[in-house]
């Protein structure tokens, strides 16, 4: 059976009805016979059979044993912390989402965690970070939003040999694209507010784990600390993933394009995709990955923040706006956006430019995607002194 056709068929019809869509169970409570026994449910931030039958959906998904969904996405990293406790170690990548990287610093560094950066496309890098007190191995692969490629499974074995969790962000690649604990990861976290969801509707988060045993700890932190997804957000996220297969398709396709035209633009500086012959881990994201997703970062000649929210602020097609993995395209200038709370001179080092831009590449024609970049270099190049003599 193939992945697409096992998925459809892994969304249950409804027992009681016969619903071919999922219900979606809006309530607080569950009537019980006798205090303790009851249907499998008896308090909605527990259990809920909407979310239960979307954590069963995306544990099926990522080949994992157990999945649990929560309100966000960052508040799915932040019940994967909680394995941890003070004087323990981090090892995470050091192009890291912004987001993360101030969960990390600001919050769980002052209870006693120590996190140190590497660039995790170098294994020794990896290795040589690695402390008595690691416990934890944070990548993501591709980053955010430089699309660095990381080796998953040559660090899966550098993190079982130092004993130490491997949890892989797999956000950009979706389950479609790339599988990490089919290559050695113990936990996956996902926003799928991004492809998961893929229709810019709702905000969401899923941990998938490996092992039930180590799926039940991270339950326990859904159900103690409260962030659990509701049912009408889980029924939309079952919605979403009922397309997945689909729409990524579509958007590496479409990403693929947009990356040879912006590699050949006399205006860019650098780009970043991992589709590209270029690319320096081209041939491990070949390798690890069923496809190169829908991201492409680029950089400018001029190389500046205001020659970038210029582009930013002149496009049709692409909105500007936070997110990514939906069906409309956007575009963001991640240093006064989505990487704001990472210092410059930790941002720059980690390779986002201050002129870099990423493109959430949509379901649009290419060809409308392609015509509304042409127009908006040539509005820039018009109005700008720096490039005006290329």
């Amino acid at each position: 059976m193939s992945t697409i056709t096992q998925l459809i068929h892994s969304i249950p019809v409804d027992e009681q009805t016969g619903a071919i869509a999922v219900p979606i169970y809006q309530t607080s409570t569950f009537v019980q016979e006798a205090p303790g026994v009851n249907k499998g449910y008896d308090y909605a931030r527990t259990n809920n059979p909407t979310r239960e039958i979307l954590e069963k959906i995306v544990a099926q998904l990522e080949e994992g044993a157990t999945g649990i969904a929560f309100s966000s996405g960052l508040a799915a990293i932040d019940a994967v912390l909680k394995l941890l406790k003070s004087g323990d170690e981090i090892v995470a990548v050091d192009d890291i989402y912004g987001g993360a990287f101030r969960l990390f610093t600001k919050v769980y560094e002052k209870f006693g965690i120590k996190v140190t950066y590497v660039d995790t496309s170098d294994i020794q890098a990896v290795f040589n970070a690695i402390t008595p007190a690691t416990r934890l191995i944070w990548l993501e692969t591709p980053t955010n939003p430089t699309l660095k490629i990381s080796d998953i499974a040559a660090i899966a074995k550098v993190a079982k040999a130092s004993k130490c969790l491997f949890c892989v962000d797999n956000t950009f690649a979706s389950p479609v694209l790339q599988q990490p604990l089919e290559l050695g990861a113990d936990i996956v976290v996902h926003s799928a507010t991004k492809y998961l969801g893929g229709h810019s509707d709702l905000i969401a988060g899923v941990v998938v784990t490996k092992t039930a045993e180590l799926g039940a700890e991270i339950r326990f932190y859904q159900n103690a600390c409260g962030a659990i997804l509701s049912p009408f957000d889980s029924f939309l996220l079952i919605r979403g993933i009922e397309t997945l297969h689909l729409r990524v398709r579509q958007h590496c396709s479409n990403a693929q394009q947009i990356a040879e035209y912006l590699e050949n633009h006399p205006l860019v500086d650098k780009v970043y995709y991992p589709g590209l012959s270029s690319h320096p881990n081209h041939l491990l994201a070949k390798q690890q990955s069923n496809g190169f997703g829908g991201i492409v970062s680029f950089s400018l000649k001029d190389d500046t923040e205001e020659a970038a929210k210029a582009f930013v602020t002149n496009t049709r097609y692409f909105k500007l706006a936070e997110s990514l993995g939906g069906i409309k395209s956007l575009l963001c200038h991640p240093a006064s956006m989505t990487h704001k709370s990472i210092p410059d001179e930790k941002r720059r080092a980690a390779g986002v430019a201050d002129s870099l831009i990423r493109l959430s590449v949509g379901l649009e024609e290419p060809e409308d995607l392609l015509e509304d970049l042409t127009q908006t270099f040539n509005k820039i190049h018009q109005s700008s002194p720096v490039v005006s003599g290329l």
